[in-house]
């Protein structure tokens, strides 16, 4: 990545379940928006496995678009290439506001938000998790209603899916409240570019 002087800040908050799953994170302004999306995998804690896509309006015309990995899954719209469109030309202070959706099976749609644009910290290394609040949901749990059950059934020992969910999750009942920023290490997003490429071909 070439050199930058600011990083935006972003309130990234998972749509549907309460209390609030969020997190804060730090990006680099010269970011592509997979590069930005890598980071919001990351500091979720979602595993990548599935196809995603950003929906905002261009700053200046207000015209809605759809920015992710271009595939043939039939949603019949046009995807712009995520590498290939940057975030400083889309989000702007009054233009803040983007829909990300990741797994378009379970669904989950997190409101993006640009909250501030800051001078770049030299002895700080970025992208930066600087805060958050409760686990990311199991990957593959079914969507909003599977979180609830995956919650409720493995920490309830009378639940009738108690043991094959407490079994699914490797033996340790889901801790809906755990997350500390500390525990975030944020992946290159080239090398998963590479990777995501080459399962396309």
């Amino acid at each position: 990545k070439s050199k930058f002087t600011k990083v935006y800040q972003f309130k990234v908050a998972l749509k549907g379940i309460k209390p609030l799953i969020l997190r804060r994170i730090l990006v680099p302004e010269n970011y592509s928006f997979w590069d930005l999306h890598v980071a919001i995998q990351d500091a979720m804690g979602w595993d990548d496995y599935h196809l995603h896509e950003f929906r905002l309006k261009q700053p200046n015309t207000k015209q809605e678009f759809y920015i992710g990995l271009p595939d043939d899954s039939g949603l019949g719209r046009k995807i712009l290439p995520d590498w290939k469109n940057f975030i400083a030309d889309w989000f702007t202070i009054d233009n803040k506001a983007a829909e990300y959706t990741y797994d378009f099976g379970d669904t989950w749609e997190h409101s993006v938000t640009l909250e501030k644009i800051l001078p770049a910290e030299s002895k700080s290394k970025y992208p930066k998790c600087i805060a958050g609040k409760q686990a990311c949901p199991p990957e593959d749990c079914g969507g909003i209603d599977g979180y609830y059950e995956v919650v409720e059934a493995t920490n309830n020992p009378k639940h009738e899916r108690h043991e094959e969910l407490l079994e699914w999750l490797g033996g340790e009942p889901f801790d809906p409240e755990a997350f500390d920023p500390s525990w975030v290490k944020f992946d290159n997003p080239d090398k998963r570019l590479k990777y995501a490429l080459s399962r396309k071909i």
